[in-house]
């Protein structure tokens, strides 16, 4: 048994819930091992789970985070020691909730060898959005060379890596941010020409989109990758060639901008969401398909070899935007929610 400091959202609906605590962590039990964390990386499930408005957010109380890396400290008896693990190999850990501690204990199955030359800060930046990029693309987008793809919010962790599987894969992109400066940001380290880059304009989404179709000389999209819903999902549904295929995987035009959710914004929003008529979907041959993520813990066969697939293609580290102390957990949500961040947000321990 250790003791270490977590992160502890007694009940879920405010970001000002959100308290330290120090507890007791028993020894790893047959097929677990102690990892002391080093990184935790900061996502916007995180976020949406402490405000309350994630579908899988746990009843009660939670410790959120979904990814760690770190260095095992102890093993349990079994499967640690029949695959080789021991203390002080370095790790990447995925947990379902419980990351925001400086140290936990993981079934080894979610563990995977931080990749040579990678810092922690890198290794904890990389499984949730560049497995939650690839399952959207390769798994549900089958996207394929010479595709048109549109990805939205592409300075974000989920958009770079959607960036870098687009390369890998031969497809051409449109990408979509927030703010100039995040187009600035993918013109200049990115290598993107600036007519595939989209300030998005609320009102003049559609007009944006078509003068970049017409950059790349393009007649149509074949592949979305949309985090966003709100009022940029019908002018990029409506510009999807037939086959096209839109994946939706969050709606963060409903992200909250205070510590606490605003219930009636909120319903006029959820009021207003898109709504698509199945038929009429027959007659156009398009296709949207929806995920979360963290079905995929409860399939930790598909979990691993869509990681394994994921690392052939993606080899270099991930950009980190922003790096805060264990201390400032709540800072680095806050920062997240903000929408002024670049690539990935992480949490030092």
């Amino acid at each position: 048994m250790c003791r270490r400091e977590v992160w502890l959202i007694r009940r879920a609906g405010s970001l000002d819930r959100l308290a330290r605590h120090t507890e007791s962590l028993p020894d790893p039990g047959p097929d677990e091992v102690r990892v002391a964390i080093e990184a935790i990386g900061i996502n916007f499930a995180d976020l949406f789970a402490c405000l309350g408005l994630y579908s899988a957010t746990p009843a009660g109380a939670f410790v959120p985070g979904l990814e760690c890396a770190g260095v095992v400290e102890a093993t349990g008896s079994g499967e640690p020691r029949r695959r080789g693990i021991a203390p002080g190999d370095r790790v990447i850990g995925l947990t379902r909730f419980g990351a925001y501690a400086t140290a936990v204990n993981l079934d080894v199955r979610y563990l995977f060898p931080v990749p040579p030359g990678w810092s922690a800060v890198e290794a904890a930046a990389f499984p949730v959005q560049a497995l939650t990029a690839w399952y959207g693309l390769i798994e549900l987008g089958g996207l394929a060379p010479g595709d048109a793809l549109l990805v939205h919010s592409a300075a974000g962790g989920v958009g770079l890596n959607a960036l870098r599987i687009a390369d890998a894969t031969g497809a051409q992109v449109i990408a979509t941010v927030g703010r100039p400066a995040k187009r600035d940001f993918l013109v200049e380290r990115c290598g993107l020409a600036p007519a595939q880059v989209i300030v998005r304009d609320r009102r003049g989404f559609g007009t944006q989109l078509d003068d970049a179709l017409a950059a790349l000389d393009v007649d149509g999209l074949d592949v979305v990758l949309d985090a966003i819903a709100g009022p940029f999902f019908r002018p990029a549904y409506k510009r999807m060639r037939p086959e096209g295929r839109l994946v939706l995987y969050g709606a963060a035009d409903l992200m909250p901008k205070r510590a606490r959710p605003d219930y009636l914004r909120l319903a006029l929003k959820y009021l207003g969401r898109p709504r698509l008529d199945p038929l009429r979907m027959i007659a156009e041959n398009k296709s949207v398909m929806a995920f979360n993520l963290i079905w995929l813990w409860d399939r930790v066969d598909r979990l691993t070899r869509a990681y394994e697939g994921l690392s052939r293609m993606t080899q270099r580290p991930p950009f980190v935007g922003r790096r805060f102390r264990f201390a400032e957990a709540p800072a680095a949500l806050r920062y997240l929610q903000s929408g002024e961040s670049i690539g990935k947000v992480v949490l030092e321990v």
